[in-house]
């Protein structure tokens, strides 16, 4: 499909806010995009026979490496342009229940872990940050 319009199905993503506790603080898992430029979220299509929550949950451990709970619960949706197209990207919590130190894309992706409001500053999209933020008490968003 080089230069051309990928299939619709591809636009359709889901991600997760992986988070954990630190000291009593909660922490935000970030993880580098492919090409190692920019911090962004675990994410990637819904893939067939999967709901949006299940492939977010997949999507933490190849990204990742990191295993947990995925609420049920959508925590909000953004959008952004890639493929010649607008993908849209449903966004969950998931409470990590385990860092593994190997993972499936551990040889292309560096992953750092952030307060809240310090990984809302560093994802470049700004609906994203906004629910990052929102996925916490107001304490924890400054």
């Amino acid at each position: 499909m080089k230069g051309g319009r990928k299939p619709d199905s591809w636009y359709r993503q889901s991600g997760v806010i992986a988070v954990r506790t630190r000291d009593g603080a909660p922490q935000v898992l970030l993880v580098t995009s492919a090409r190692g430029k920019r911090w962004v979220i675990p994410k990637g299509i819904v893939e067939d026979g999967h709901t949006p929550s299940s492939s977010a949950a997949k999507e933490a451990w190849e990204e990742a490496g990191v295993t947990g709970r995925v609420a049920r619960r959508m925590s909000g949706r953004y959008r952004y342009e890639k493929w010649d197209g607008v993908c849209t990207v449903l966004v969950y919590r998931l409470d990590v229940d385990e860092v593994h130190r190997e993972w499936p894309e551990a040889h292309v992706r560096r992953r750092k872990w952030l307060a809240p409001a310090a990984a809302a500053a560093r994802v470049g999209d700004a609906v994203l940050a906004q629910i990052i933020l929102e996925s916490f008490p107001a304490r924890w968003r400054t």
